[in-house]
């Protein structure tokens, strides 16, 4: 692994990269190294016990690091985990294959609420809860390598409170991140293979999305080198996106109003899958990656760190809670 100009060494497990951001230099420390065999995905902050939840998809892995003692356990589930996320009631949701299904960490038990797509060759990818506690998760198509697919059979879906099932979109190719706005005026959504992130506007009480437009445009076939793909998502308090870039080892923070590319975080890892905010002041971004598509040599001479998860300090911005499901029925 190269780190030119930087000091790096993947055996502490820390890569350290000056910023402009006033104050302590941003750090980048691996905090699970090799987490995931195949896909990590799907960070999210649990406030409640201060560990970070993230799925393996193509393993069947839900993971739960501990982010005091730094154990990092995980339950292997018989589908692709494509989210997962706590329920206010307990246990946790999980996008499993096709299904949404609840599962009880402790007595290891899962069980399906919702299946979708029942004639389409396709699985859960990513998903999140808005801020009344609704549930948004989409699908795609199954990939025959990273990004290689069948476009257009995926969905985006919301589960309502009361336990029904909504459909809010249709043709979509790789349904990725999701993000709101600080008013909860404004819903963030990401279609991968378009290369774009997308604005809705949003009603909180009904969940309703509509007026849809082009927030970021990750440009044409001459930027796939220096911005990859955006996959997972996040916002912080300030009201900008940060994106992870899927083959382009970045996150980058985006000006949801202009587009624009306001500054990047490098990581010693290609294939960036998403990210969010969490620590005890939520000042902390947590990165997910791939290994997946690697060869045993690129693996081990080029990019050692695949499928680790990152954190990032000294951003000098923080990100917000994100709360659970709530399901009434």
């Amino acid at each position: 692994m190269r780190c030119a100009g930087d000091e790096c060494n993947p055996s502490v497990g820390v890569f350290r990269k000056s910023s402009s951001v006033s104050g302590p230099a941003m750090s980048v420390t691996v905090v699970v190294k090799n987490g995931a065999s195949t896909v990590g995905e799907g960070p999210h902050w649990d406030e409640a016990t201060q560990t970070l939840l993230y799925v393996d998809i193509l393993a069947g892995d839900v993971h739960r690091w501990n982010s005091v003692t730094g154990q990092d356990e995980k339950i292997h589930l018989d589908a692709s985990v494509g989210f997962v996320t706590p329920c206010r009631k307990g246990g946790y949701m999980v996008g499993l294959g096709k299904s949404l299904a609840h599962m009880n960490w402790e007595a290891n038990a899962v069980t399906n609420l919702q299946e979708v797509d029942l004639e389409k060759n396709t699985r859960f990818n990513d998903g999140k809860c808005d801020p009344s506690g609704r549930l948004w998760a989409g699908t795609m198509g199954m990939e025959t390598k990273p990004t290689v697919l069948e476009h257009y059979q995926g969905s985006l879906y919301s589960l309502e409170k009361d336990g029904t099932l909504k459909t809010h979109l249709d043709k979509i190719s790789i349904s990725n991140g999701l993000a709101w706005s600080e008013d909860n005026r404004t819903m963030f959504y990401i279609d991968s293979i378009p290369r774009k992130v997308y604005a809705f506007d949003f009603d909180i009480t009904t969940g309703e999305i509509s007026n849809q437009r082009t927030a970021v445009d990750f440009g044409g076939p001459d930027t796939i080198e220096s911005l990859g793909f955006p996959d997972g998502m996040t916002s912080d308090t300030e009201g900008k996106l940060w994106v992870a870039c899927y083959s382009a080892g970045k996150v980058v923070q985006f000006d949801c109003e202009t587009g624009k590319e306001l500054r990047s975080v490098e990581f010693p890892a290609k294939k960036t899958t998403s990210c969010c905010f969490g620590g005890k002041n939520f000042d902390e971004l947590y990165v997910t990656c791939a290994k997946t598509g690697l060869t045993e040599e690129e693996f081990q001479t080029q990019q050692p760190l695949a499928g680790s998860v990152f954190k990032v300090t000294g951003l000098g911005v923080k990100g917000k809670p994100i709360k659970g499901l709530m399901i009434h029925s």
